[in-house]
């Protein structure tokens, strides 16, 4: 699943290393095509099985045509502007190497931050909770991987996303999570969550930001009514699934956390609440089903 890069190394290894590539060249190269140098470094680490350490220190070293030939196409998708974790086939998310594909979106880090928050309302008594669209299992993973007492419901309407969530659950062992297939909260149980969590589509049609999104789905990204559909959607279902007292977090864009604690009080939630992330942006909203 991770692909060929981890074979990459014993490629033609009796070729004169006088002929072959260097390291210095090949990173000189992607620079020049606008691949940024820790990207470009990054890629040739784990094509090469150097370190980074060694990349920068002996750059006069040489690798094989078949390292080389990889790396210049890796480099070309980069270019390209495809993000680097489907290239690698690797991404880190809360400290977890999680495999992702254009089948899911990429795991950003300011997504970790729903995932601090539903830690920080729930101890570590046994709990239900579940995360809906949970592309590569990253949120679900990383709140099961934190909480084993707790048991971990994570939802997906897209078969091929509930495939990765699956490899890296195997890959991780983590056993207090559940893959169901279902849109938002058509596979949860009533009446029975501790908690609900969420990154759902926000982004507008017709957003200039998708231009920068191309490479990930369509569907995991954009959603009608200026991005407020699936969220608003979640935050109706959500009340026939969550116990009294519990709380709905929601990932959102930047601008749409007014109206959206709007929305949530007028289903009758309490204690809305906007977040920022490090970046002092709007990006999650807290609310109490009671």
């Amino acid at each position: 699943m991770v692909n060929e890069f981890s074979n990459a190394g014993g490629i033609e290894r009796g070729r004169n290393v006088a002929e072959a590539p260097r390291i210095a060249d090949l990173l000189a190269e992607a620079s020049a095509q606008g691949v940024a140098a820790l990207d470009a470094q990054l890629l040739l680490q784990q094509l090469s099985g150097r370190s980074r350490a060694q990349l920068l220190g002996f750059g006069e070293e040489p690798v094989t045509d078949g390292v080389a030939a990889l790396f210049r196409a890796a480099a070309a998708r980069r270019a390209a502007g495809e993000p680097l974790a489907y290239i690698t086939g690797v991404r880190e998310f809360w400290s977890l190497p999680l495999v992702v594909t254009p089948a899911v979106l990429v795991p950003r880090p300011e997504t970790e931050l729903l995932v601090e928050l539903c830690l920080g309302r729930l101890d570590h008594s046994p709990r239900l909770v579940a995360d809906l669209g949970t592309g590569s299992g990253a949120v679900a993973l990383a709140l099961a991987k934190e909480r084993p007492e707790w048991m971990l419901l994570a939802t997906d309407v897209s078969p091929a996303a509930l495939e990765v969530a699956a490899i890296n659950r195997e890959r991780l062992g983590i056993a207090n999570l559940a893959l169901r297939a279902g849109q938002w909260c058509d596979a949860l149980p009533a009446d029975a969550l501790d908690a609900i969590v969420s990154n759902p589509p926000y982004v507008a049609p017709g957003d200039p930001a998708l231009q920068h999104l191309a490479h990930e789905p369509v569907s995991a990204l954009v959603s009608p009514d200026d991005g407020y559909a699936d969220l608003l959607r979640i935050a109706a279902d959500a009340r026939n699934h969550l116990k009294r007292g519990a709380p709905l977090l929601l990932e959102h864009g930047a601008g749409q956390g007014g109206r959206l604690r709007q929305e949530l009080e007028t289903l009758g939630y309490t204690q809305a609440c906007t977040h920022r992330d490090l970046a002092g942006l709007d990006r999650v909203t807290s609310a109490i089903w009671s």
